[in-house]
């Protein structure tokens, strides 16, 4: 019997590690791919260039247009999918009754089912041509069709971690607000939100990550013209989309080629910390509520 658990102990132990192994040999990947790069570009032309031309000769690789975009999108999208998760993560956890909590909570919950290719699909087909006929805008595809496609893909994520960070805090809280005269409302506003904030913070940031770090759709709804965007309107080509449109065409070895790769590494680096903060974030979190208990 000890010799079996000592067996299990080592197989749970590699899958454990798979991850971390895994997590590392990305990263190698991700440097050794686009390090050489900036033998012929410097660091500061490639991030904060105005122009990305890598077919051109000369070629030019500025990333500051898919940069913006990338920037552009995920505020966009955060200001769909914050209002929407948080708003649903209160009603579920706060108001619905326990009917409408067993409809409304599996039908967020098939939002996150949903592959990313129809939602570009229906943002590409239906809205698009929609919201350029209502607005009289000259093309549909720009970054306030992908703003709200994505703002709707990120609403589970967001929903989901909120309406635990709700449940975990303390009936308590709840009654000694009760207790000294407040109503539903002010105790919602005073009390349990500052409670949860750390965890429904980290459910922003990790949606966040989920905006920023969408491919398809943004490929196929924003429009894809890599230019530095002065409106919401405009088309516009995002990191993500860059990396998916042009890997196909690029020379293997090229500097085009490791131009995409260094726009992953870039990628890569901001949504590691993104999941970084929303980890210390979360950790905070739960230790205030454990000190409360």
């Amino acid at each position: 019997m000890y010799i079996k658990e000592k067996i299990y102990r080592w197989i749970f132990t590699v899958l454990a590690f798979s991850s971390f192994v895994f997590l590392v040999g990305i990263i190698i990947v991700l440097f050794r791919e686009s390090l050489p790069l900036f033998q012929k570009v410097r660091l500061f032309d490639f991030l904060l260039g105005r122009f990305w031309y890598p077919t051109y000769d000369p070629p030019e690789f500025g990333i500051l247009p898919l940069i913006l975009a990338s920037v552009w999108v995920t505020c966009g999208a955060l200001c769909v999918c914050v209002p929407l998760g948080i708003g649903s993560a209160l009603f579920l956890n706060e108001l619905a009754t326990p009917g409408q909590r067993a409809v409304l909570k599996p039908l967020i919950e098939i939002l996150a089912s949903i592959p990313s290719i129809v939602y570009g699909f229906f943002g590409m087909v239906v809205l698009a041509p929609f919201l350029q006929q209502l607005l009289h805008i000259p093309v549909g595809l720009c970054a306030f069709s992908a703003s709200l496609i994505l703002g709707i893909m990120a609403v589970p994520t967001v929903c989901s971690i909120a309406e635990d960070a709700l449940s975990y805090v303390p009936r308590s809280f709840r009654e000694a607000s009760f207790a000294v005269g407040a109503n539903r409302w002010q105790t919602l506003t005073k009390v349990v939100i500052p409670a949860a904030g750390s965890g429904i913070s980290t459910a922003i940031i990790l949606g966040i990550s989920r905006a920023i770090g969408e491919t398809m759709t943004v490929l196929m709804v924003a429009g894809g013209a890599a230019v530095i965007p002065t409106s919401f309107f405009m088309p516009v080509r995002p990191m993500t989309a860059a990396i998916a449109a042009e890997m196909g065409e690029a020379p293997m070895g090229g500097l085009h080629y490791r131009a995409l790769f260094s726009i992953a590494l870039i990628l890569f680096l901001i949504t590691f910390l993104f999941n970084i903060i929303a980890e210390l974030v979360s950790r905070r979190f739960r230790l205030k509520l454990g000190l409360a208990q």
